[in-house]
């Protein structure tokens, strides 16, 4: 039996909640550590420009509880890389930002952006910190982040996960398989995520060259109901192939 998927646990959703009546609960840091307890291999948070649910204190308690590895997913703009440099989480995805959405909406433009994304990228690996790009399952896309220099991706599930269509989430779930098997042959590490949950996880978990998944709010809401460690440990026994 081959290794099993690695689950990076977003708890962007636990700030949410707490930032609804601007309070303490429910901590996203606590959240994390329970993650990590039930057998999480890493935690993700994004840090927005408008705040409206990590913030800066969470970033900073973060760094010094979470004793697997620390993703924070970013603009790439100066002001995030300046954060990044300050608290140095193990690894920086760049990721599309807009300031209406209520989710990222899509993977990041890396071939629109070039200059931006090599120029960030250098910077936040001189921090040392890793560096990945959140890219949609596109081939030039996946080319322009070996060419921008970073050496792993994370593709964009959205469009599998979105879609109630079997037939279509059939043909979106292999376009992920070969845009993953492209960036595998190009040297990347690959990684995948958004929108996947505790339905439709196990045909992305089957693509052999996908090495960790990115899951947030499906577990977050399955926490609500169950506890964050059933929850983690759930999501993880889905995560073996």
């Amino acid at each position: 039996m081959s290794e099993p998927v690695k689950l990076g646990v977003n708890v962007d959703h636990f700030a949410t909640l707490r930032q609804a009546r601007k309070g303490e609960e429910p901590d996203p840091v606590t959240a994390a550590v329970l993650a990590e307890l039930a057998g999480a291999d890493g935690i993700t948070i994004h840090l927005r420009g408008d705040r409206r649910h990590i913030q800066d204190r969470d970033i900073d308690l973060l760094r010094r509880a979470i004793k697997t590895r620390l993703n924070l997913e970013m603009a790439a703009n100066p002001a995030m890389v300046k954060i990044v440099s300050t608290y140095k989480p193990d690894h920086a995805t760049l990721v599309p930002e807009r300031r209406e959405e209520v989710t990222t909406e899509g993977g990041l433009d890396v071939l629109l952006n070039q200059a931006l994304i090599k120029k960030t990228a250098g910077e936040l690996r001189e921090a040392g910190v890793a560096v990945s790009i959140f890219v949609d399952p596109d081939y030039d896309q996946i080319k322009a982040v070996a060419k921008a220099g970073v050496s792993i991706v994370e593709i964009n599930t959205a469009r599998y996960a979105e879609t109630r269509r079997p037939d279509q989430a059939a043909a979106e779930a292999e376009g992920v398989a070969q845009a993953a098997r492209a960036a595998s042959k190009l040297g990347l590490r690959v990684l995948a995520g958004h929108g996947l949950d505790y339905r439709n996880v196990r045909a992305i978990v089957q693509i052999p060259d996908i090495e960790e998944l990115n899951i947030g709010h499906a577990i977050v809401a399955r926490s609500s109901l169950v506890g964050v460690d059933r929850a983690v440990r759930e999501m993880k026994e889905l995560l073996r192939r």
